[in-house]
């Protein structure tokens, strides 16, 4: 009898420990939040290559050979999606994005020039 509620105790504990973890991974993915940096391309990142152009025009000039959009924040390096008319407008900018964010991708809700 003791091995048998031992044994319920444990399956119980371990069905709540993943559905613990699968609500803190659910939770994670796509956490609303907000980034400040600066507005470059997922090739470049912080360091364009294209050295006879500024940062804006090497931005856009990757974007145009289809990369998408970066916000670079300190060191990390986010890769954008959606609103690529402002992100265009403030390529190599300072500005704060509002979105979700999975992994090292933000889907865009909102760009404007950071304060």
């Amino acid at each position: 009898m003791a091995k048998t509620f031992t044994g319920k105790v444990i399956g119980m504990l371990a069905v709540a420990v993943l559905f613990a973890a699968v609500a803190v991974r659910v939770q994670a993915a796509g956490a609303a939040t907000t980034l400040t940096g600066v507005v470059s391309d997922a090739m470049c990142g912080a360091h364009h290559m294209a050295k006879n152009k500024s940062a804006a025009e090497c931005t856009r000039g990757c974007v145009k050979r289809g990369e998408k959009y970066a916000l670079v924040v300190n060191k990390k390096v986010y890769t954008l999606q959606g609103h690529e008319a402002d992100l265009d407008k403030y390529a190599a900018q300072k500005v704060t994005v509002k979105g979700s964010v999975t992994g090292s991708t933000v889907t865009v809700e909102s760009v404007t020039p950071a304060k």
